[in-house]
């Protein structure tokens, strides 16, 4: 069983991220552990038990291993190692189907109150004023950076890794947008309202007084000037929206995401605007967020069914 000519295909030519690789090279690796290397369909099912009654696996991630290994095999298929795929003969184990969390508008709203003075100008100008060794500068620095961090995932959507992606060049002051790199590569522009433009235009003036000896090309940058990385920006939201009252239950950039298009659906938003805001592949991806619009479903119906706008009139 040969892993790694399939792993250097899909990071050089299907272009994955470097964190879906290792992902890939895991299950790929246990597979071959488990079952000798075997690819059948045999193999494949009895791989399926182990994960589900051994390791006591979730349907979900035992679901994604099938996935993978699928991936796998189609590869195999086409380079005629393989003359059909096994995976398509195992039967899958069902996953219920979990309800995207997301946080109220007005619980963000309270988040972006009580931290405004950190985005704003006179933070900024107390920051010029200071030389870029003073601790207190780069207290103001973390302040505006993690703001922005919260404020670019909840107002754009963007995922993480796309976040981390971000350069200065990806940001259009004129334009008033923002380009992204998305999964596979591909290349997404999001319009940003004007108060974020602001705010990315301030955290860039701040940028280039307290990072005076970094060249970095990336739109975000810690406080050292590097790139920021996955846990930065876990610990970011965490702790930002943690110290926040009203907001709740898991913490995390995609939650923020959730958000986002739960309001936008709630608002009216056309399904297909916000999987393309999203940079969703297929529009079952983002019908998953229809369960926040059961309200505004309610308001229209009761506004147009000609029983719905009768009742209390009875006898009249």
């Amino acid at each position: 069983m040969q892993i790694e000519p399939f792993i250097a295909y899909i990071g050089s030519v299907r272009r994955y991220s470097p964190r879906t690789i290792q992902r890939y090279r895991e299950v790929l690796q246990s597979f071959a552990q488990q079952c000798g290397g075997v690819i059948d369909t045999v193999s494949i099912r009895n791989y399926e038990v182990w994960l589900l009654d051994v390791k006591k696996e979730q349907p979900r991630s035992v679901n994604q291993q099938l996935s993978i290994l699928s991936a796998y095999c189609k590869y195999l298929v086409r380079t005629g190692e393989l003359a059909s795929n096994p995976v398509r003969l195992v039967t899958r184990p069902k996953t219920p189907k979990n309800i995207p969390v997301f946080y109220r508008d007005e619980a963000l709203e309270a988040y972006f109150r009580n931290t405004e003075a950190d985005a704003g100008p006179d933070s900024l100008e107390l920051l010029l004023a200071l030389p870029a060794t003073d601790k207190t500068a780069k207290e103001l620095y973390t302040r505006r950076l993690h703001r922005l961090i919260i404020s670019l995932l909840s107002g754009t959507g963007i995922r993480r890794s796309e976040l981390i992606g971000l350069e200065q060049s990806s940001f259009d002051t004129a334009r008033r947008t923002l380009l992204v790199r998305g999964k596979g590569d591909k290349m997404r522009e999001i319009p940003l309202i004007s108060s974020l433009c602001e705010e990315i235009s301030l955290y860039l003036s701040a940028a280039d007084a307290f990072l005076t000896g970094s060249q970095a090309p990336s739109l975000l940058r810690t406080p050292s000037g590097k790139r920021l990385y996955p846990v930065y920006v876990d610990r970011v939201v965490k702790q930002g929206l943690g110290a926040t009252q009203g907001i709740t239950g898991r913490k995390s950039p995609h939650v923020l995401r959730h958000s986002l298009a739960s309001s936008l659906l709630d608002a009216g938003a056309d399904l297909n605007a916000i999987k393309e805001l999203l940079g969703h592949s297929s529009l079952a991806a983002t019908q998953v967020y229809t369960h926040s619009s059961v309200e505004r479903l309610r308001k229209v119906y009761e506004n147009a069914h000609p029983r719905a706008k009768n009742e209390g009139n009875h006898g009249d």
